[in-house]
C-alpha cells in the first residue's frame, strides 16, 4: 500500500510541479561523481555492487539499472529533488540547484545501458597517487580545468585563499551545491588548505583574449548605472579577494549567473539578497551570454 501511494504521489507531483526540461545531457561528470560518492553504496553502479547493509534496509534501495526504466524524466526529477518519505532516499542536499538535479536525471537515465568502463571513465582520472587530489580530479581534472565539462569551473590560477574559502562555504552550506557540499564535508582544515594550494598553483585562469560585444565590455568596465548594476571589474580585478574570471569557462559563468537569478516567476523580494544574486538579476537576460564570453576572454 505504501509503495502504491508513493508511486501515485510521485506521478501527481511530477505532472504539476516539475519543470518541462527535467533533464540536462551535458555535465555528466559532476553527476557521476556525486553518484559514486553518495548513491552507489545503496543503489550500486555499473560494475559496483551495493553495500549489503544498505540492501538490508526496509525497503531496500532499488537497482537503478533496472528500475530507472519505470519512471519518466519528470518523475525521476521529483524523486531526486524531494526524496521518498519512509525510506532511506533523501532529497537534494542544496536549495535552488535544479541544474544539478537535471544532470543527475540524465545520468540515472543512462544507467541501464552504461558499461563499467564508461562509469569508470566518468568518475575516475587514473595515475594520481594522492587520494584526496584524485577525488577532486574525478570532476575537476588533474589539470584543474574541469575535464571539458560546461558546468565545471577552471580552478588553476585562482588564489589559494579564494579556493579555500569556497571549500569552507560549501562545507558549511553558505554556498549551495549538493555536489560540492558532499565533497567538502569530509575535508579537514588542513585538507582544504593543501587542496587549495595544489589547484591554485596549476595554470588556468588569468590568460585570455577579450571576446564578446562592446555592450558586454561596457558592463564590465562601467556597469549599468540606470539599474544599479556595478561594473564587473570593480570586484573581479587583480589583487582583489574575488574569483578570477579571465580564462574561466564562459558556459560556467553564464550558468552561475542564471542560477543566481533564480526562478523568473518569483518576485525579487522573495529571492536571495546576497551580493551576486542581486547583481545577476540586474543583468539583462540577453546580455548574460555575451557578458560571460567577454569575461572569460578578458
Amino acid at each position: 500500500f505504501l509503495h502504491w501511494t508513493m508511486r501515485n504521489s510521485v506521478r501527481t507531483h511530477a505532472a504539476f510541479t516539475v519543470p518541462d526540461d527535467p533533464k540536462a545531457n551535458e555535465g555528466l561528470v559532476s553527476a557521476a561523481g556525486l553518484f559514486k560518492a553518495s548513491c552507489a553504496s545503496c543503489h550500486g553502479a555499473p560494475g559496483v555492487r551495493p553495500l549489503p547493509v544498505m540492501q538490508a534496509a526496509t525497503p531496500p534501495a532499488p537497482n537503478l539499472s533496472i528500475n530507472a526504466r519505470e519512471w519518466t524524466d519528470k518523475q525521476i526529477f521529483w524523486i531526486l529533488k524531494h526524496g521518498v518519505k519512509y525510506t532511506g532516499m533523501p532529497g537534494w542536499a542544496a536549495k535552488d540547484r535544479d541544474d544539478e538535479v537535471r544532470r543527475m536525471v540524465a545520468f540515472v537515465r543512462l544507467l541501464p545501458e552504461m558499461s563499467p568502463a564508461t562509469y569508470r571513465s566518468l568518475t575516475e582520472v587514473p595515475g594520481i597517487a594522492d587520494a584526496r587530489i584524485a577525488t577532486c580530479a574525478g570532476c575537476h581534472g588533474a589539470d584543474g580545468r574541469g575535464r571539458g565539462q560546461p558546468d565545471m569551473p577552471v580552478l588553476g590560477g585562482q588564489s589559494p585563499a579564494y579556493l579555500r574559502a569556497a571549500l569552507e562555504a560549501y562545507a558549511t552550506g553558505k554556498r549551495q551545491s549538493a555536489v560540492m557540499a558532499n565533497a567538502a564535508a569530509t575535508l579537514t582544515p588542513e585538507d582544504m588548505t593543501r587542496l587549495a594550494d595544489h589547484f591554485a598553483a596549476l595554470p588556468g585562469v588569468g590568460r585570455a583574449t577579450p571576446l564578446g560585444s562592446t555592450a558586454a565590455a561596457r558592463i564590465d568596465r562601467d556597469g549599468l548605472p540606470k539599474v544599479q548594476l556595478p561594473a564587473c571589474s570593480s570586484c573581479h580585478a587583480p589583487g582583489k579577494p574575488y574569483p578570477v574570471l579571465a580564462g574561466q569557462r564562459a558556459s560556467y559563468i553564464a550558468q552561475r549567473l542564471r542560477n543566481w537569478r533564480g526562478d523568473e516567476t518569483v518576485v525579487d523580494a522573495r529571492k536571495s539578497q546576497s551580493t551576486m544574486p542581486v547583481i545577476a538579476r540586474r543583468i539583462p537576460e540577453d546580455m548574460i551570454d555575451p557578458l560571460a564570453q567577454y569575461l572569460a576572454g578578458r
